[in-house]
């Protein structure tokens, strides 16, 4: 049996340390969360990505009552991004969580499996890394690329073989 080892490099930062740039994402990803239709879980989420035209899209969690019909903030805004700016590519995305109060959450909160999927074939479309920001009230945490979220990508190559 072989043995191996996967190690993911990331940043730990404060909420200080965010660039002007970040911090408008932030303050947008921040607005949406605050608008997310969360009646069951009231766990608020808000996600911003700036593209590389310089335009900034948002978006939030929607649930519904049957669980399975909701959409997480990242795929309603990566969705969104792509189907309005189909051939720009998303630079940088901001994911940030509120507590039932609409603070916080004093940790980061990473996406789920499926949008981590979502967010690494983008990356493979695009043909381009996409850095990541996961905020929470205490730190923030910044990926150089939304694989390494998810190091065994599903990609449309197994389709192939």
């Amino acid at each position: 049996m072989e043995i191996n080892e996967l190690k993911i490099k990331y940043f730990v930062k404060s909420l200080n340390e965010l660039s002007d740039y970040e911090r408008n994402l932030l303050n947008i990803a921040t607005e949406a969360a605050h608008k997310a239709y969360a009646p069951y879980s009231n766990f608020r989420v808000g996600a911003a990505v700036l593209l590389e035209n310089g335009e900034i899209v948002s978006g939030n969690n929607q649930e519904n009552a049957a669980f399975p019909s909701g959409l997480c903030a990242e795929r309603v805004t990566v969705f969104y991004a792509n189907a309005k700016y189909p051939d720009v590519a998303v630079n940088t995305l901001l994911i940030t969580v509120l507590d039932e109060n609409g603070d916080y959450r004093s940790e980061p909160i990473p996406p789920c499996g499926a949008c981590r999927q979502v967010l690494t074939e983008t990356e493979s479309r695009q043909k381009k890394a996409m850095r990541v920001l996961l905020v929470g009230k205490d730190e923030v945490y910044e990926f150089d690329s939304a694989s390494d979220l998810l190091p065994f990508i599903f990609t449309s190559n197994e389709l192939k073989k």
